[in-house]
């Protein structure tokens, strides 16, 4: 399997705590599904963070930063069962991906991570 991308990105976890008194902002970088997964979160902050980072980390594997009607909306991190972060898969992220590297299939790969102070992301994209 060959990698197509990786991107990484660190946050000042205060620059997110400020952000997040802010309900418009809440709403403009959130999916719903995000919103309501963070009400059983007791770290608010660390949990958005670690999307946020998440997110920009995805628009640097693949390569175009926030362009071509791609926002953060679009992108989604949920966890499974035992807690492990992933992308949710949809159709706009698929055309996203067949656009900047011209392949049919993709597999994302997702490992976040806090402390006090800082949250980061690492992204893999890799051709199936």
């Amino acid at each position: 399997m060959k990698i197509l991308g990786i991107g990484v990105d660190i946050i000042n976890n205060k620059r997110i705590r400020k952000s997040i008194t802010n309900k418009a902002f809440i709403k403009r970088i959130f999916t719903s599904k995000e919103i309501l997964a963070s009400k059983s979160n007791k770290n608010k902050t660390n949990y958005f963070a670690k999307r946020f980072a998440a997110k920009e980390s995805f628009v640097k594997a693949l390569g175009t930063g926030f362009r071509n009607n791609l926002n953060f909306q679009d992108i989604e991190i949920l966890n499974n069962k035992l807690g492990k972060p992933y992308f949710s898969d949809n159709k706009k992220i698929k055309k996203i991906i067949f656009d900047a590297f011209k392949v049919k299939s993709s597999h994302l790969f997702l490992s976040i991570s806090d402390e006090k102070d800082y949250s980061i992301a690492f992204t893999i994209i890799q051709k199936r």
